[in-house]
Parts: structure tokens; sequence; C-alpha cells
């Protein structure tokens, strides 16, 4: 590998599968997107949730393909920058784009009819649970992290690129019922969402303090090759631990401003519907009186 990625920024690792991948589903979503609005001429999709469809499609080709991806077997932190990108970053966008509402309104007839099945069935429901999502997660950063299954991945490309792709779609049904746009069986009160991030927040803890914590080179794969610039290998793994530790921690708690912010003018809302409902009542019992 060619030393130091940040003087190696236009470096590329274009492969084909990820790229058709990427591009496939770019592709059938802004098809989506024409067929939607060919359907529904008087509210047409929105722009923003194209926007951040987009953007997630352009984080995940970044991450993966571009110079992050170039060096993600090779530094252990430059493979938690792109693992952050990916769930945190992505992830959320994914979300935010809305695909799941974009295929029920952009199909019709016996498809139509199939996709709400599917969608409206009870495994759909469990698998887009809040819960589900808090879950899952969960259990992916320190499997992914922290356990044999990072060093195989390491060693077998099929199993890097599934990764990868568990990444961007446990984080989507994580990220899902936080921004809340797609319609939910299971919507979160605006304060619950809070405690839902903040649930998630020990989690990336737990993972950086234990890598920034480790006495030794945890993963056997990079004891397999000489890599004569950059930080050692157990400095490579501190700082990695540091993305997750601070990154991770960082990017939910800045998740959470908006999250309070929505908690903030819901209860706003409530209180104004409230008094406007005691008002009423207080006119109408005023009427009565005289």
């Amino acid at each position: 590998m060619p030393p130091d990625i940040w003087h190696n920024l236009g470096s590329t690792t274009i492969a084909f599968t990820p790229c058709l991948l990427i591009l496939g589903v770019a592709t059938l979503y802004f098809a989506g997107v024409l067929r939607y609005n060919r359907l529904h001429k008087e509210s047409k999709w929105s722009v923003r949730r194209s926007l951040a469809f987009l953007g997630a499609t352009a984080v995940t080709f970044v991450a993966i393909q571009l110079f992050v991806g170039v060096y993600d077997d090779v530094l252990f932190y430059d493979h938690m920058i792109q693992h952050l990108l990916l769930i945190m970053v992505a992830a959320p966008l994914y979300a935010m784009g809305a695909p799941l509402d974009l295929l029920r309104g952009a199909t019709t007839g016996l498809t139509h009819r199939v996709t709400n099945r599917l969608l409206d069935s009870k495994v759909a429901e469990v698998i887009g649970h809040p819960i589900t999502g808090l879950v899952l997660y969960a259990l992916l950063i320190p499997l992914a992290h922290l356990t044999s299954l990072y060093n195989y991945t390491l060693t077998h490309d099929l199993a890097h690129d599934n990764e990868h792709l568990a990444f961007i779609i446990v984080g989507y049904l994580f990220w899902r019922p936080v921004v809340a746009i797609e319609a939910s069986r299971h919507p979160l009160h605006p304060g619950v969402r809070l405690a839902y991030l903040a649930l998630a927040i020990p989690v990336d803890t737990f993972c950086g303090i234990a890598l920034v914590s480790a006495a030794h080179e945890m993963f056997p794969y990079y004891n397999s090759f000489t890599r004569a610039w950059g930080p050692s290998r157990l400095s490579d793994l501190h700082i990695g631990g540091s993305i997750m530790w601070i990154g991770g921690d960082g990017i939910m708690a800045v998740a959470m401003l908006p999250a309070l912010v929505r908690w903030v003018r819901y209860e706003e809302e409530r209180t104004a519907e409230l008094d406007a409902r005691l008002d009423a009542e207080l006119r109408e019992q005023t009427a009565i009186e005289h």
C-alpha cells in the first residue's frame, strides 16, 4: 500500500459487485421517484427525501470505493471511520429517503398488492419494530469489532462486503424510528426517541473503551504483514477505539438535539391544543349558563 492515507486521497478501490449494488439501488430509487410523480401528480415525492437518499448513496460510495475503502484492511482506525460512515451517516440518510413509502406509492396492480401484503405482514412488523432495530444495533457493534468475526471479514472479501451491507441494513432499522419519516405501526413518542438514542450510547462507549484498553493487538490479521508507515499496530487499535467511543457517542449526541427540539415542539402543540379545548369548553359552559 502507498504510505499514509491522508496523502493519497485520490486512491480508489473500485470493485464490480459493490458498485453494481450501489448504482443499482440508486437507479431503482430514482426510477421509483419518477413513477411516483407520474402516479401522484398533485403530491409529488419530496425533494428532500430524494436528496437524503442521494447523499446516503454518495457516502456509501466514498466509504467503500474511494480512499476510505482502499485502506480499510490496512489500518484499523480507517476501518472504524468506514463503519461510522456507513451506520451513523449513510444509514440515517437512507432512512430519511423513506424507500418503503416510495415502494408503496410507486407500485400499482398486483405488485402494489403484494408489496402491501409483505409490508403489512407480522414479520415486517417485527423487523420494523424499534426494539428490533435497537437490539440488532447492540449486537452488531460488539460482534463486528470485538470478536473473531472482525478478523474473518479481513481475510474473506465476501464476508467483508456482507459486513458493509449489514451495517447499512441494521443502521437503517435503527435510525428509522428516530427520523420518523416513514409510516410505522409503532411510532415513538418524541421523548422516547431521546431515551432510545440514550440506550444506544453505551454500546459504542463499551466497545470503544474495550479497544482503547487493549494491551496487545487483538486481530491476528494485522500481524500477518509489515507496514513501515503510520501508527504502530497497538496505537492503530487505540485510535480506532477512540474514534468509535468519541465519534460514535458524539454523533449520537448530535442526533439527540433535533429529537429534543421535536419533543419540545410536540409538547408545545399538545399544550396549545389542550388550552384551545379548555377555552372552547369554558365558552360553551358560559353560553349554557346565560
